[in-house]
């Protein structure tokens, strides 16, 4: 049987493997992965692109 894959914790840099023992993958902990959802809410993180339009009625209608 092939041995589980390696990986970095993306918060905290951690080595783990991707396997039933880390039930958190791919990060180490709860607390690592509660952090990495602060950032995204908080926005410090976020995916590049053009601001999607508000959606309800507009002005001109």
């Amino acid at each position: 049987m092939a041995q589980p894959a390696k990986l970095n914790c993306p918060t905290c840099s951690r080595p783990i493997q991707w396997s039933e023992q880390y039930p958190f993958r791919p990060f180490c902990s709860e607390r690592c992965k509660l952090i990495d959802l602060g950032a995204w809410l908080s926005e410090e993180r976020r995916i590049p692109g053009q601001e999607a339009p508000l959606e309800g009625p507009s002005d001109e209608e």
